[in-house]
């Protein structure tokens, strides 16, 4: 952990309401008997930099036995990042990949040109009396000169990922580069994706070499000229305005992305994201095919008795 001057605002009162671009208020998604609230793809808004898609997991109580169970899917064109405030889950892919996650540490699949996997509890934490689970799932749709390549996973622990003190807060940088450091996870293009914690009152000031930037309320609330926004609130900045974010009376916790916006729109079917239709169509012609012995998608090798059929195929 170090003391970073670079995220102590130069100017306190930064920041107006003119300057938010899009205010996006989450949609609950029901996955199964567990909640999600959805900010992107918003109706308004497709990404924030390269970022196309933000579910806020939980946070959700299960009891014994109780857990999540995403079967076995697939990706092509983005990279998926998992953050987590409490719980864990088990992380398995079509690579081999067999990967616990815990609170404070990163997951970060690139799908490239395709990739299977799952997500559940474990049978240790499923034994539990009770357990929980709240964390932030995003994907990071790729530049189109690496939308084809090959899969790849990689796992930070919580010590590696950059620690940020500053007066009354603590910003833990999880992806690419801001307030003059850069976490370790290898990424495509330029971005930012941080968690904060922001004490009542205290002021942090966003990045101002990214052209895209965003902040997302994960719990308790910001002040910006003066007026209050409560979590479950993503807001976007124009870019090039420097802007600052105080802290409710209740403190916040947030998670501020954004970076580089792409070369062109993407488009998005069901898992899969692509700059054009053609790679869409036929990533989805491969899944339903199922051959996943020679096809283009495999199954993680040590969770291959099910998966999660294309919408509008009969279940497996």
């Amino acid at each position: 952990m170090s003391w970073m001057p670079t995220i102590e605002p130069q100017c306190p009162s930064a920041g107006g309401l003119k300057d938010i671009e899009t205010l996006i208020i989450p949609r609950a998604r029901d996955l199964g008997g567990f909640e999600v609230r959805r900010a992107l793809p918003a109706p308004k808004r497709q990404m924030v930099g390269p970022f196309i898609f933000f579910d806020q997991m939980g946070p959700a109580e299960f009891l014994t036995e109780g857990g999540i169970d995403v079967r076995p899917h697939p990706h092509i064109g983005l990279a998926t990042v998992t953050y987590l405030y409490k719980g864990e889950f088990q992380h398995r892919d079509s690579l081999g990949t067999n990967q616990m996650i815990y609170p404070g540490e990163v997951n970060w699949m690139v799908a490239g040109n395709g990739v299977t996997h799952s997500e559940r509890t474990s049978p240790i934490t499923r034994r539990q009396p009770t357990h929980s689970l709240f964390g932030i799932q995003t994907w990071v749709a790729l530049p189109e000169e690496h939308e084809d390549k090959p899969a790849t996973f990689e796992h930070q622990g919580q010590d590696a990922l950059p620690l940020l003190q500053g007066e009354g807060k603590e910003v833990r940088l999880i992806l690419g580069t801001a307030w003059g450091e850069k976490a370790p996870v290898q990424t495509f293009s330029d971005m930012f994706y941080a968690d904060a914690s922001l004490m009542p009152g205290a002021k942090l000031p966003l990045p101002d070499n990214h052209e895209d930037r965003g902040v997302y309320i994960t719990s308790g609330s910001v002040i910006i000229a003066g007026e209050v926004f409560e979590e479950g609130r993503m807001m976007v900045f124009r870019p090039g305005d420097p802007i600052t974010v105080t802290a409710g009376e209740r403190g916040a916790r947030l998670m501020l992305l954004g970076g580089e916006t792409l070369n062109g729109p993407r488009y998005v079917s069901w898992n899969f994201v692509a700059s054009s239709k053609e790679k869409l169509e036929a990533a989805k012609e491969a899944w339903i095919e199922g051959d996943f012995e020679h096809g283009r998608f495999q199954l993680p090798p040590d969770d291959n008795s099910e998966f999660v059929p294309f919408p509008g195929q009969p279940g497996n």
